[in-house]
Formats: structure tokens, sequence, C-alpha cells
């Protein structure tokens, strides 16, 4: 008997990552986009692919906004 190997995704339904899009669809700038998306509850790696950056660049989004609320 063979067994398949299923791939390997990630574990975010295609719906969440359709919503989080959704709802950034308006939105200029990653860190505001980052944001949004934090409130999901997403991996970095999903937030990611939903924003078409590559993963370090969330983790620096969220620093900026940092900065940012320090600075008001």
């Amino acid at each position: 008997m063979i067994h398949k190997k299923e791939a390997v995704t990630s574990e975010t339904s295609h719906e969440i990552l359709m919503l989080g899009y959704l709802c950034i669809k308006g939105v200029e700038s990653l860190p505001e986009k980052v944001s949004i998306l934090d409130r999901f509850g997403l991996t970095d790696s999903d937030i990611s692919t939903i924003c078409n950056c590559v993963a370090q660049s969330v983790p620096n989004a969220r620093q900026k906004l940092k900065k940012r609320s320090r600075n008001e």
C-alpha cells in the first residue's frame, strides 16, 4: 500500500487569507496593513503573503509603527 504525502502548506485557510486581503485592499502603507492584519492573529508568513512582501518586512513595519507612536 502506497501512502501519498500531502503538500506542506500554511495552516491558515484560504478564506482567512482572502478576508485579510480584502480588509487591506484600500490601505497604502505596509505598517498600516500589518496593524490591521495583526488583529486576525496571523503569522508573519501569512501577513507577508497577503501583502506580497518578504517576511522580514513585517517585523520592520511593526517597528515603524512603534517609532511613530513614540513620536506622537
